[in-house]
């Protein structure tokens, strides 16, 4: 048509050209004709615009998205809101989930108002940036802004509930889905979702129930369904029924994909059936489904927790061959192998595939290894793969912790044995479930047993086990346990116990063991003044708050501002406002370190009981000591300055309000309100 002699280029022709290629995908010969068309002379409009935009959202190309657009305001052609959902949906496609939200923001400051499917558009970026959190407040808004959502609204909520572990809370908005089909029908995404939360939690039968109530209600499942029933199964070994589903799938005319033949391979493979699995695999590739890192992956761990290492190992040149590079998973799977095929001279092998391969372990690849290591007895070893793992930055979890006190101890290891769970305390890791207390414990009766006998940093350690889980009755035991042995305790063991009664809801016994550690001349450190402090608030113990505070005055320089802060903070809250700021005269006078967050805390308590002079008076101190309040530390007082008429002080602090103003950001100050209006507005002022 174009080559004609009479050709007259014509929007609507390019127009459709465009829009069939973003059709079908063709993003660069859509951009192509767009620039032809304009050489024609021809000008493109809106809907053109748009087609354009559209195809390289498909492609998840946003700058070039955002690009056109500002192209056509250039052009003098305001944009529409198919306009901003599209822009908006290339970056939420992309993950760029802020850029999303600065676009929507945009459109309204713009005039053109946001509708349920950019609503839609802005929360599927926010799911796909893997903000699920910022997904679920957004929701919110949308609730108090009486938007109606719909089926594709609740799904995307659905999916981030589950992520973010709330799935009570999903599997309500399931049910109230069903109670008002007319409005919002769940549809298979939604139940696929629901079965996927089942199957995390590994309740097969309520996965099974939820599929089956799909198929009664009516809604067809897709292969995605069908997948996530099966890898339901697969993840208990459930073979036969695994296969049953695996059929149906291709009974019901779906062709299996990859994620079909890698979840019966699990299913095969997770109960001890390698060779089966083996037959899956060589099938899927008979169907001409390439196996990806998955699925060799899976097959791998069939061997290997078949005791199968040498087939394991081949399995990794086979990938290779086929052009898939292993992962820290595949190494992760080996390293298990060798362990249960007691091949230590394997291990090594493994570890250093990984380093020539540039593969980084983590700490379930480290977990292995060492598991595997103290498998053969071979502690050595174990500990310098631990060393590694530390130098290498990776963190040990519960489970490393608990499988180097369970080794250490069965090899009669018990000194390293606690050294490894002192570090596991040092390190805040969770060990406060009953059952890796339950190997502490055992470590500690098998040390006792062994005529190794524990020392008071060892009945420290289990003390700090024991407070961490609020078990304060265990350590009060182990306390009294310690005194019969002829063990002297001191004053970490003694704070720690402490920490233990006021976790416990037992105050009182806090101070009969400050009683206890003043006849045995135990002295008093940082925790136990918090802890005896933090006590007497709790059963309303004022003079013995009082002369604790009293007590502090020699030590004050020697105890940190952060405690004493906490101190600060205890006081005020409790009403005892005299004491809070008895304290803290005497660390303005004793202690150099007196900054802005002590200023704070005090200035806060002052406020709250409405001590607005002494607030005043405690700002000037501050300014003496060459400590520079912040802006809304003047400003929060003006609101209880006014209330009582205060106009003098009021002057003050807005001439202060302008001088800070000005100080930090660098503009001149303004001229003073009226009376009039300052107190028509002070109640604008944050509080």
């Amino acid at each position: 048509m174009k080559n004609q002699d009479n050709y007259c280029a014509r929007n609507d022709i390019y127009g459709m050209m465009i829009r069939l290629y973003a059709r079908h995908n063709q993003v660069d010969q859509a951009r192509g004709l767009f620039f032809e068309m304009q050489e024609w002379r021809c000008k493109p409009d809106a809907d053109i615009y748009n087609s354009l935009i559209h195809a390289h959202s498909r492609a998840g190309q946003w700058r070039w998205a955002i690009n056109i657009m500002e192209d056509m305001l250039r052009a003098a052609i305001p944009p529409t809101r198919t306009t901003y959902n599209n822009v908006i949906n290339a970056c939420g496609a992309a993950g760029n989930w802020k850029k999303a939200l600065e676009l929507c923001k945009k459109m309204t400051e713009n005039g053109v108002g946001p509708d349920l499917v950019t609503h839609n558009i802005v929360l599927s970026a926010l799911k796909n940036g893997a903000q699920y959190s910022k997904a679920i407040s957004y929701f919110e808004i949308m609730k108090g802004a009486n938007v109606t959502s719909d089926t594709f609204t609740l799904n995307i909520i659905i999916h981030c509930l589950v992520k973010i572990g709330q799935c009570g809370e999903a599997i309500k908005l399931f049910n109230s889905m069903r109670e008002r089909r007319t409005k919002c029908p769940p549809d298979v995404v939604t139940y696929t979702s629901i079965m996927h939360t089942y199957c995390i939690y590994g309740q097969v039968e309520n996965c099974k129930a939820i599929f089956d109530l799909m198929v009664a209600e009516g809604v067809k499942p897709n292969i995605v369904a069908y997948n996530s029933l099966l890898g339901a199964y697969a993840s208990r070994g459930m073979h036969r029924e695994a296969l049953a589903i695996f059929n149906l799938i291709k009974k019901n005319g779906l062709r299996p994909d990859i994620v079909s033949y890698t979840s019966l391979l699990n299913a095969y493979g997770r109960s001890a059936q390698p060779e089966k699995a083996r037959e899956v695999f060589n099938k899927m590739k008979k169907n001409s489904c390439k196996p990806n890192k998955v699925s060799y992956n899976a097959l791998i761990d069939a061997y290997g927790s078949a005791g199968m290492l040498k087939e394991a190992v081949g399995l990794l040149h086979e990938m290779e061959k086929d052009g898939i590079q292993p992962d820290v998973v595949s190494i992760s799977t080996l390293l298990a192998a060798c362990g249960r095929c007691r091949q230590i001279t394997r291990i090594e092998t493994i570890l250093e595939a990984a380093r020539s391969r540039g593969i980084d372990l983590n700490t379930v690849a480290y977990n292995s290894g060492i598991k595997s290591y103290l498998s053969f007895g071979d502690y050595e070893k174990a500990l310098e793969l631990y060393t590694s793992m530390r130098e290498s930055n990776v963190k040990p979890d519960a489970v490393t912790y608990n499988i180097l006190i369970s080794g250490s101890s069965k090899l009669g290891k018990y000194t390293e044995s606690l050294r490894f769970f002192e570090d596991m305390v040092d390190s805040k890791v969770s060990s406060t479930k009953e059952g890796k207390l339950s190997e502490a414990e055992s470590t500690f009766s098998s040390m006792k047993k062994s005529g190794c006998f524990p020392d008071v940093l060892t009945y420290t350690t289990l003390i700090q086990a024991y407070n961490a889980g609020g078990g304060w009755k265990r350590a009060w035991d182990l306390f009294k346990e310690m005194e019969v042995n002829g063990i002297p305790p001191d004053a970490i063991i003694c704070s720690s116990l402490m920490e233990a009664f006021n976790k416990g809801g037992e105050p009182e016994r806090v101070l009969q063991l400050m009683e206890f550690m003043k006849k045995k001349s135990i002295p008093l450190n940082q925790k136990s003044y918090f802890e005896i402090i933090a006590s007497c608030t709790m059963i309303r113990d004022w003079k013995t708050a009082s002369e604790m505070i009293e007590y502090l005055d020699s030590s004050l320089s020697s105890i940190s501002v952060g405690t004493l802060n906490h101190v600060l903070n205890f006081l005020g809250k409790c009403g005892k406002t005299e004491n809070m700021m008895k304290l803290f005269y005497k660390m303005v006078t004793s202690c150099s370190t007196v900054g802005l967050s002590t200023y704070a805390v005090v200035l806060r308590n002052l406020l709250v009981v409405g001590k607005w002079r002494k607030y005043i008076e405690v700002l000037q101190w501050m300014e003496d000591s060459g400590v520079h309040p912040t802006l809304y530390m003047f400003q929060n007082v003006l609101p209880y300055i006014w209330r009582e008429n205060g106009m003098d002080f009021a002057a003050t602090m807005q001439e202060k309000i302008r001088n800070t103003s000005a100080l930090n950001t660098g503009l001149p100050t303004q001229k003073r309100l009226p009376p009039s209006v300052m107190s028509d507005h002070h109640h604008d002022w944050p509080y």
